[in-house]
Order: C-alpha cells, then structure tokens, then sequence
C-alpha cells in the first residue's frame, strides 16, 4: 500500500475544461482504449443537457458533440476495437452508437428494443460482439436485452437477439460485462441483486451462475481482483460489498467486506456521497473514491479487513462530483462533476489551464429515483 499511496500523493490537476453552460452536469466518462490511440486518447462525456462530448486528452478541446433530444442518455462507452465508435442508452428503447467521423449528424445506428422498453444501464462485451441493455420496472418486468454489436454501416436500426426477465424484478440500473471474458456480465438493481450471467448457456437459468445481495439498492458495480473474478458493489445509501466469485463453489466464504455506510468507517477525511471505485491492476488492489458536496475528491484503499483513506485531492471541483474514470496507461484520473468541470489528473502534473469556476449551486437539482430495497443477505448458486 505505501507504493500506492507515494504514487497516488502526486496526484495533481493537469488541465481542466469547464462547459459553456454552468448549469450542466457531467454525468458519466469513458476514455477509448483502442491501440492505435496510444498518444492521443479520446474522452466521451455524457452531459445532463442530452449530449455526448468528445475530448482530446491531452489538451481538453471538444471535438464533438451529439445530441439525444427529446430522449434522455444513460452512460457512455467507447467501442474497444475502434475509438470513433461511441455507444449510449437512451430513454426511447434504444441504444445509440455514434461515428466520431460523421460531424453534426445523428446516431450512425440504433439498437432498438422492446416495445415499453426504457433503457437506464448497458455495456459492450471486451470483443464488442455484444450489447446489452438494462430497464426501468414496466409493471412487472424488468429485463435484460441483448443485441449483436457489430457495427454495420448503412443500417438504421437493430432488433434485440433476445432478453432475460426473470432475474431482477426492479430498475436494472447496472450492467458491467468482465472486462476480459466476453461471456460474463455482471448487472445490479435497485431490488438489491448483483446477477452474474454466462451468456453462452442456452437459456436464463443456466445463465444465472451466481446471485449476490446487496440488502439495499445497487448504484455501482464492478469488476476486481486477478483474473477479475471479483465483484463491488457501491450501495445508493452509501454501502460498499465485495465479493470473491471464485469462492462460490467452496465452503469459505464469498464476502470479503461490507460496510452498510461507508461514511461512518472512514477517518481521516471528509466523505459526503461515494463516487466510484477501480481496480489498479498493478498494484492488485481495489479503490474507490468518495466525495464531499464541496468538490473534494478522497481516495481510498480496500483490505478485507478495513478501507483506509490514502489522499485527498482539492483544489479542483467545487461541487459534487459525478463520474470518474481511470487511465491505467498513464496513471492519470478524468472526474466531472456539477460544477460544469472536466478535470485531468496526473501525477506531478501543473494546472495551467484558466482559473476554476466556482459554483453557483447550493445543492444538486437531479435527483436519482431511487427505490431501496431491505432483504435477506444470501448467496446463491444457481445452476
């Protein structure tokens, strides 16, 4: 931990990009991954006002913008293969891929649903041979739909090849497939449920390998551990779990933490909400990052044992954070937040961009619908 914590103390702003409009928030970031964007990454932002925004990385210029309207955007994500491709759900039963290429126009293609279908969380399998999509509660059904994402030009629109029903029964608010393995994914809902499916298996029931519970209402999760065979889960009152998927099948146990409120375990800072959590793969351990309605931004380590604080970066955001997403490549950190500000960190870095807004706001004026849930802890297998 002290490697970590030397490396993460020299965690400095090193450019910033405010929007034209103090009033939208940053909701959501991806960054491309795709080799032959070694020197010149892409950053995606999703927006409160119904866009997507593209960045250069390095020196925080739009590139573009995408806009969903009437229709609201849930999440961002790049294309793994090809960092002009960018994907969203939106609130018309449709999930839409963009082409940096095309300037001005609208999405390149739609994965459409179901009829009723609102899609409030997706993902794209580590080969980008799937999307999956996740929905709000219609009267009793909350579903999982899958499509092939391969992209192909000159075609408008793409039916579903298929969905799962019968594993949530509330607002599916999280889909995370393994980011190495492109059968597995991970999805959480407000009923309180972590699913893990392999969707190779022929039917929804085999595909349910694994259940975790939440007692609460899932707002994040995510993928840890090597050969990532574990799970987190951050709560929407707080909470964080962690799971080792590899112990599903033993007699020890599969809870490696949890804490019902993160805010009352940690000293040594001042945590107001948690942000997000990632996996450093180098250095083997999980971290998530809290935030104060302040703007600060507090970094913590996770044990099995405990979650210790390690640093706390101000100076930047002056309200509440909202996303994050972190470079492994070069150890940098991109957050956004209600204060209209894109940040980049980087170790020893020196802001020399124009000086940081402050906010306007008092508090938050979006509220995330939030239904939460008090059930039994359990762990099942379900094959």
């Amino acid at each position: 931990m002290e490697v970590l914590a030397e490396q993460l103390s020299h965690l400095n702003i090193a450019k910033r990009s405010a929007m034209k409009d103090s009033t939208t928030y940053i909701l959501d970031i991806d960054v491309s991954k795709s080799a032959e964007e070694q020197n010149s990454q892409t950053v995606a932002i999703l927006c409160s006002d119904k866009t997507i925004r593209l960045y250069n990385k390095e020196t925080m210029t739009c590139l573009q913008e995408y806009n969903a309207r009437p229709g609201v955007l849930s999440g961002v994500r790049f294309s793994h293969t090809n960092s002009n491709l960018v994907f969203s759900a939106c609130s018309d039963g449709t999930v839409k891929l963009w082409d940096a290429r095309v300037s001005g126009a609208g999405a390149a293609q739609e994965f459409t649903g179901y009829p009723s279908n609102v899609f409030i969380s997706f993902d794209i399998s580590c080969n980008d041979l799937v999307v999956c999509a996740g929905t709000e509660k219609v009267d009793e059904d909350a579903f999982l739909v899958f499509w092939d994402g391969r992209y192909t030009p000159n075609t408008e629109s793409r039916e579903p090849l298929g969905s799962y029903s019968e594993s949530h029964n509330d607002d599916i608010t999280q889909v995370r497939f393994h980011p190495t393995n492109p059968s597995l994914v991970a999805t959480g809902s407000t009923d309180g449920l972590v699913n893990v499916f392999d969707i190779n298996e022929n039917n929804e029931d085999d595909a349910l390998t694994s259940t975790c519970n939440s007692d609460s209402s899932v707002n994040l999760i995510g993928w840890a551990g090597r050969d990532y065979k574990q799970v987190y889960c951050l709560t929407h009152d707080e909470g964080f779990l962690w799971w080792d998927l590899a112990q599903v099948d033993t007699e020890e146990p599969i809870t490696l933490y949890k804490v019902e409120d993160i805010r009352e375990n940690i000293s040594g800072c001042n945590i107001d909400y948690l942000i997000d959590g990632f996996y450093h793969e180098r250095q083997n351990t999980l971290l998530l990052l809290g935030g104060s309605h302040s703007g600060d931004i507090s970094l913590l380590n996770c044990d099995l044992d405990k979650v210790t604080h390690l640093k706390t970066l101000t100076g930047g955001h002056t309200a509440t954070v909202r996303s994050l997403y972190w470079c492994g490549r070069d150890d940098s950190l991109m957050t956004g937040g209600e204060d209209a500000q894109l940040l980049l960190w980087k170790p020893k870095a020196k802001d020399t961009s124009p000086k940081k807004r402050d906010s306007l706001k008092m508090a938050s004026s979006v509220q995330q619908r939030v239904r939460v849930h008090s059930t039994k802890s359990i762990l099942t297998k379900q094959k």
